[in-house]
């Protein structure tokens, strides 16, 4: 081996190969920890989805059976439910994306010396729980809360509204615990968006609407990818606040989950719902993803 070899150290490949080892040696405690914790009690849940049920002695039972699956989806009564949680995760989607993605760009190309503040604000609900959020939410919207307080002082009603315990309560509480998510998704995308991209588009003759739909649109889509696979997933998977707000009669589908498990002690019927939720929330994030990606493309 030559001086010149040595004083340069091991041949480029050999340190790659040796950079490979480390990552893989520091990820792999991470990887079998993750792996471990979340795919053992799925697995385990799913094999109790098989299982059958006797409802008069509260048992479960060893079986191999697509009865819970079944069950499922031909008694309208828990289809309904899907279909409402998806609309409502939707519809939450769409307006944290609306409502959202303004405040973030706001956020991001402020020159302030309080936008760490506006950063701070946006933050600081998410120290609080979904519980305490959803009993300040029933706080404000109950028979005698500050909605119906406020607008019968005003004289604008006669009676109090009825705005708790219905969807458009549950609705209004999950947008108000997503949107940050949203939002903090958003703002650190179009932050690392040059500027000056848009001013080009300002000089070419574009006007505010095209500039957005043609330049900061596409450019900001994997902040906008972000923000809706993880608000869509937070909707779909809501307990506490359709829970609180929207009281026994309304339904999604995490309550339901557990009124199976805990109150019902129906585990192989709770575990096919469970399933249900989690495979249909995956399917419909991977749809929207790709028909978001192709139209970006084009």
């Amino acid at each position: 081996m030559t001086d010149t070899a040595i004083a340069h150290g091991p041949p480029v490949a050999a340190r790659r190969r040796g950079d490979g080892w480390t990552a893989t040696a520091l990820l792999t405690p991470a990887t079998i920890f993750v792996a471990v914790s979340l795919f053992a009690p799925l697995a385990i849940l799913f094999r109790y989805s098989l299982n059958e049920f006797v409802p008069a002695k509260k048992l479960m039972v060893e079986a191999l059976t697509v009865a819970n699956y079944v069950k499922f989806f031909t008694d309208p009564f828990y289809t309904s439910i899907l279909l409402t949680t998806v609309k409502i995760a939707v519809l939450v989607t769409a307006v944290c994306l609306v409502v959202g993605f303004p405040l973030a760009y706001v956020v991001a190309r402020t020159q302030s010396r309080w936008k760490h503040l506006l950063i701070i604000l946006i933050v600081l609900p998410l120290f609080v729980g979904n519980s305490v959020r959803a009993a300040g939410w029933m706080v404000v919207f109950g028979t005698k809360g500050f909605v119906n307080t406020t607008l019968m002082w005003l004289g604008v009603i006669d009676k109090p509204l009825e705005i708790m315990f219905t969807e458009k309560a549950v609705i209004i509480g999950i947008i108000a615990v997503n949107l940050p998510f949203m939002v903090l998704s958003l703002q650190s995308v179009i932050e690392s968006i040059d500027r000056a991209v848009e001013e080009a588009a300002f000089s070419l003759g574009a006007p505010p609407a095209t500039m957005f739909r043609r330049v900061l649109w596409p450019l900001a889509m994997p902040g906008i990818l972000a923000g809706t696979i993880l608000t869509f997933i937070l909707a779909m998977n809501a307990y506490a606040t359709p829970f609180l707000l929207g009281g026994p009669l309304f339904k999604m589908m995490a309550p339901l989950v557990y009124n199976q498990f805990t109150q019902q002690t129906n585990w192989p019927f709770g575990g096919a719902i469970a399933f249900v939720l989690m495979s249909v929330t995956l399917g419909l994030t991977l749809a929207a993803n790709l028909i978001l990606q192709r139209r970006a493309r084009s």
